[in-house]
């Protein structure tokens, strides 16, 4: 199906209407110029210039056809009684007047006044995806109108071919492997495409239909490839409370770009992301932990503490300095085990957990049976677990400010023993001061009786 959004312009012999139309660099516009269906023979031209002194861009007396010239298109099509001029390549330099007119005689012709105004914009270069994965296209937009109309389409024998449009803001439209969506608050518009193949490799038009006046359009290549030097899938699985690994190569044509890992959630693009900006440095935030070897083209990623909640689609991908995404690797990750495992364990240490109590605070430790993984495999897994109660437990019955969080583990195998020793030397300082005692209350005893004795002697 062929797009043919444009200028109405209804052309009498005679006179002359005029009409307003912005176009945006790198870009372009089409105008379709209406004309009494008497003269479908004559011929059609698009010039620049006062009327006086028009210069034509293009001229064709060929019907139901593309004509083209440099950068300048027309198609008459006898049956709507319409041609439809298209300009590409725009730059402020088209800034100018043109007459849309019919041939009809010498001295009379119809036409219509059109001043193109051309303001300044970021063109959409040619970006790369690659077989079996996604791309994310952002066009830069600066739209005013509340509710203009969007077609993405693909050109093809002089044709663009529809492949999704919206007329909608700020919600996603889906359609088989393209989704849209069009954010007029920061004035962005998102195309996605899923599971590309070689056959999308081509040249893309979005249009944007402003009102019944006029369009304007935005065109890029899309460069699809196979290549060898990248998975296109790959599946990780590790035990709940462990730690995955993830390693995505990618192109060397992509070094300097930013990298991400995505998780793939209920709508078809990613979120949860996390992206590595500086080679060989490890990402400051995020869930997963990046780095990125340039030199060996080789994106790392780490996961720890994983639960049932991490089994999902990830995706390894590469950022342009535009913003443009192209995801190269799926990664299928699936935990093993559930996290009940770790809330038996947590249950088991409250309750084999014993504490004693002093005049100032209470400690709590934990017996060396307590713990019991079912394999060696969940060992290494619950051990973080095991960490976390431990802490939770001691920071219940001990001051903050006494115990900081990376020595709760010490804390009741140190005190325990400390506390016997203390108890031993209080005791053995009481056993020695009453013995003392004793001795010095018998030596006072006996002196008593040999006075006595004495006294009696005397007598």
């Amino acid at each position: 199906m062929k797009i043919i959004w444009t200028f109405t312009l209804l052309m009498i012999p005679g006179v002359v209407s005029s009409i307003s139309v912005t176009g945006y660099s790198g870009g372009g516009v089409i105008i379709t110029c209406r004309y009494y269906e008497g003269y479908t023979a004559n011929a059609k031209y698009f010039c620049r210039g006062q009327w006086s002194e028009c210069i034509d861009e293009i001229r064709t007396n060929t019907k139901n056809k593309w004509v083209h010239s440099g950068r300048f298109s027309v198609y008459d099509d006898t049956s709507a009684a319409v041609f439809t001029v298209t300009i590409r390549d725009l730059s402020e330099q088209d800034s100018d007047t043109y007459y849309c007119g019919t041939d009809i005689s010498a001295k009379v012709d119809s036409y219509t006044e059109v001043n193109l105004n051309i303001i300044t914009d970021e063109k959409i270069r040619t970006l790369t995806g690659y077989s079996g994965g996604n791309v994310i296209i952002n066009y830069k937009h600066k739209i005013l109108e509340e509710n203009p109309s969007i077609d993405i389409c693909k050109t093809s024998a002089d044709q663009c071919f529809t492949l999704i449009n919206t007329d909608r803001a700020a919600e996603w439209k889906h359609d088989g492997r393209f989704s849209v969506h069009d954010d007029r608050s920061a004035r962005l518009l998102r195309v996605f495409i899923r599971d590309l193949n070689v056959n999308d490799s081509g040249k893309y038009y979005i249009i944007v239909k402003v009102s019944e006046d006029y369009s304007f359009f935005s065109e890029f290549n899309l460069d699809i490839r196979d290549t060898d030097c990248c998975e296109k899938s790959i599946s990780l699985s590790a035990a709940a409370g462990g730690s995955v690994n993830i390693s995505c190569k990618y192109p060397q044509s992509h070094s300097a770009d930013v990298k991400f890992v995505c998780r793939r959630s209920g709508s078809d693009l990613c979120a949860e992301e996390t992206s590595v900006k500086e080679n060989r440095r490890w990402s400051a935030e995020g869930q997963i932990q990046l780095y990125d070897d340039r030199e060996q083209q080789l994106l790392t990623g780490t996961i720890s503490h994983v639960t049932q909640q991490h089994s999902a689609e990830y995706w390894c991908g590469v950022q342009s300095d535009q913003g443009h995404k192209s995801f190269i690797t799926r990664v299928l990750i699936n935990v093993t085990g559930t996290d009940d495992f770790l809330t038996d364990i947590d249950q088991n240490v409250i309750k084999s957990t014993a504490s004693f109590h002093s005049a100032d605070h209470s400690v709590s430790y934990i017996s060396k049976t307590t713990l019991s993984p079912t394999s060696s495999s969940s060992s290494s897994s619950s051990s973080s677990s095991v960490r976390s109660s431990l802490i939770t437990e001691v920071s219940k019955s001990t001051p903050s400010s006494v115990t900081p969080a990376g020595s709760s583990l010490i804390i009741p195998l140190v005190l325990v023993p400390l506390a016997l020793i203390i108890t031993g030397l209080l005791l053995l300082f009481l056993f020695k001061k009453h013995q003392s005692r004793g001795g010095g209350l018998s030596s006072e005893a006996g002196a008593g009786k040999h006075d006595m004795v004495s006294d009696a002697g005397c007598d």
